[in-house]
């Protein structure tokens, strides 16, 4: 037992040592942005038999990764640029979602009648993964592109927001699946509604009971440990209730930097938490993306890579048409954007799959053991399309764009 346990600690430490590197030599980061470039990694790791043993599964993703990941981002987030575009990040994180996901899934089972043919409740299913969107590659790119701060901005809300409405799609979805049921609307308003109000309101509360919590120390040390326990003991407290883990960890972090918005003289405390979370959230997030190269390399040998690359092709579209009727069908969206056109387009190639998309596969996986090998196939196979080719793309595209728009 000893001998497997340091050699999963060297193998960690491996990995984390080659994310510092990646991190440290980036320098063309704005044409092939870090993400991608450990994902390719972890893909080739997959072939050396150090690395053979290693895998990740739901559970890890969920119970490590996610809470940190999602608590720095709601945190962290401007609390303007939030007030400023709640409408429209609230719409497209939840109603948006939805009928993306409701167009998708009418695709994939549209497209896969050409070659292998997927169920309804199939297509729906793989649908629900490939919603959600985890920008992180991309935001830096985006702020830094002139006239492009306030698409970043929603972006980053939105995705921060409509991972907890993915978790609820997918398991409703996946119920469906496993029991061949059909779909209730009444059935899917009412959980949808309990799980995300649920976690928002324990999210809510802890954030407000931890910023009262800690003028009680001036101790910074101890202010960051009310945090990490805030963040994880949130999303636990929330899963345990049968409630979004997901919105209650984003519903703290945004509760908390309220609170410290409203107390200028709250800064100091701010950058001790920043201090460690910047440090901790590249940490996850780089051994996160080489865990899913290595954990993807096994399902991306397979003969429906024409099928994965048209439902790549299709969730770009279903996006765009989504966005673009929000954005046109709103007159007071459309006003605060110069272009329409431009504004659509980059939003919908902005939303990139990534963690919480992997979380929802090896979810599915652990469900379906090897019964549904093509789905989870698929969904890697779409997954690693949109982290290669959006990635990369975003930075020309803004250029493009700014080019057109002057």
């Amino acid at each position: 037992m000893k001998g497997v346990d340091g050699l999963l600690a060297h193998q960690i430490l491996l990995l984390l040592l080659i994310g510092y590197i990646i991190y440290t030599i980036d320098i063309k980061k704005n044409y092939f942005p870090v993400p991608v470039v450990l994902v390719l990694i972890g893909i080739g790791l997959s072939f050396v038999p150090f690395f053979t043993n290693l895998h990740i599964t739901k559970d890890i993703i969920f119970t490590v990764f996610l809470p940190a990941i999602l608590f720095t981002s709601a945190y962290q987030f401007p609390l303007k640029q939030l007030k400023q575009n709640a409408g429209i990040i609230a719409v497209l994180s939840t109603l948006g979602l939805m009928a993306t996901a409701v167009l998708l899934g009418l695709g994939i089972y549209w497209i896969s009648a050409w070659s292998t043919s997927v169920s309804m409740t199939a297509a729906f299913l793989l649908a629900a993964i490939l919603v959600p969107t985890d920008p992180v590659s991309i935001t830096s790119i985006l702020k830094q592109s002139k006239g492009e701060e306030k698409i970043a901005d929603i972006v980053e809300g939105e995705s921060m927001v409509n991972d907890g409405t993915s978790v609820v799609i997918f398991t409703i979805f996946l119920a469906m699946f496993q029991t061949d049921s059909g779909f209730s609307a009444g059935k899917f308003i009412s959980e949808f509604l309990l799980v995300s109000i649920g976690g928002i309101a324990i999210g809510c509360f802890l954030g407000w009971l931890m910023s009262k919590i800690i003028h009680y120390t001036k101790n910074r040390h101890y202010h960051v440990m009310l945090t990490v326990i805030i963040a994880y003991g949130g999303f636990y407290m929330a899963e345990a209730l049968g409630v979004s883990g997901v919105l209650a960890t984003v519903a703290a972090g945004i509760m908390l930097a309220f609170e410290f918005g409203k107390n200028i003289k709250e800064n100091h405390i701010q950058q001790s938490l920043d201090g460690f979370w910047d440090i901790l959230n590249p940490t996850l997030l780089g051994l996160l993306f080489l865990l899913i190269g290595i954990q993807g390399a096994e399902y991306l040998a397979f003969s429906e890579w024409g099928l994965a690359l048209g439902i790549f092709v299709l969730s770009i579209l279903a996006r765009f048409l989504v966005l673009g009727g929000f954005v046109y069908g709103v007159p007071a969206w459309r006003k605060e954007f110069a272009n329409d056109f431009s504004t659509t387009s980059l939003i919908t190639w902005s939303g990139i799959k990534g963690a919480m998309s992997v979380a929802l596969l090896l979810w599915l996986e652990n469900e379906v053991g090897g019964k549904d090998d093509l789905l989870v196939s698929l969904a890697f196979a779409v997954i690693l399309l949109s982290l290669v080719i959006q990635s990369v793309g975003v930075y020309p595209l803004t250029k493009f764009i700014n080019k057109q728009d002057k």
